[in-house]
């Protein structure tokens, strides 16, 4: 089957040339021409891009869409979902904590299900290099709530490496509206309202360098994003639409 890795990128001009490197070589060797890496460069103000048109102007199977302005991750892969076209659709994070591997790991392992997701917190998943303890508190304190709110079954929704079926994603992805933190949470959670298979792998990911979270900021921000989409997703949803026509206008 033919295969698409959207890989959304907001400033990624130290780790990027890597990761596309390495993608680029592994999927060439495994898959041949049946494959395409697609990058959405989601409000860039370094070189990323630069580094990108070189790789797509040198590579057929590498393209690249830009946005000026940023649409969160959340809003460059829902873009990636409306170009992408083959039979398994894919994303993962542009800073190459997943190798490329690894990915192809849930394109083995995808067989008749929907979806598959690679995870840090389950039995097997081997991690190189580890979070700090403050994100790794704050990351088991998400799932548990996400799994109260949501009632979904999955021990790491935020893991940056996730694969679906074409007619799966494209059913889904005029449902999404959520574009920071509980993207995947909506995501995973429109896939089990629709009756998809989603399954979970253990993964072996490491911590790379350069991450930009300030998280005293950013940890706040995600338990808001998912109490927010527990309310869009409930009776009491005016409230959300109440509160962004006050602070969004919209």
């Amino acid at each position: 089957m033919k295969l698409n890795i959207i890989i959304p990128a907001y400033n990624e001009e130290k780790r990027i040339e890597k990761t596309l490197d390495s993608y680029s070589q592994f999927f060439l060797d495994k898959m041949k021409n049946d494959f395409e890496i697609l990058i959405i460069l989601n409000g860039c103000m370094d070189k990323t891009r630069e580094i990108v048109e070189k790789f797509s102007n040198k590579k057929k199977y590498i393209k690249f869409k830009e946005f000026k302005e940023a649409i969160g991750k959340g809003g460059a892969i829902i873009e990636g979902f409306k170009i992408a076209d083959s039979e398994l659709i894919g994303y993962v994070d542009a800073d190459g904590s997943t190798s490329p591997k690894t990915f192809y790991d849930l394109v083995e392992n995808i067989d008749d299900h929907d979806g598959i997701i690679a995870s840090r917190w389950i039995k097997g998943a081997i991690i190189k290099k580890k979070q700090s303890i403050t994100r790794r508190i704050s990351s088991r304190g998400f799932n548990l709530l996400v799994k109260l709110f949501f009632g979904l079954k999955i021990r790491d929704t935020q893991c940056g490496a996730k694969l679906f079926k074409k007619e799966a994603i494209k059913k889904v992805t005029p449902e999404l509206g959520i574009t920071q933190w509980a993207f995947d949470i909506d995501l995973l959670y429109r896939m089990k309202k629709n009756g998809f298979d989603v399954i979970e792998i253990p993964t072996e990911w490491e911590d790379i360098e350069g991450s930009r979270l300030n998280l005293k900021k950013t940890i706040p921000e995600m338990f808001v994003s998912i109490a927010r989409l527990r309310l869009i997703y409930s009776p009491f949803k005016i409230i959300v639409k109440i509160y962004d026509k006050i602070f969004y206008k919209k």
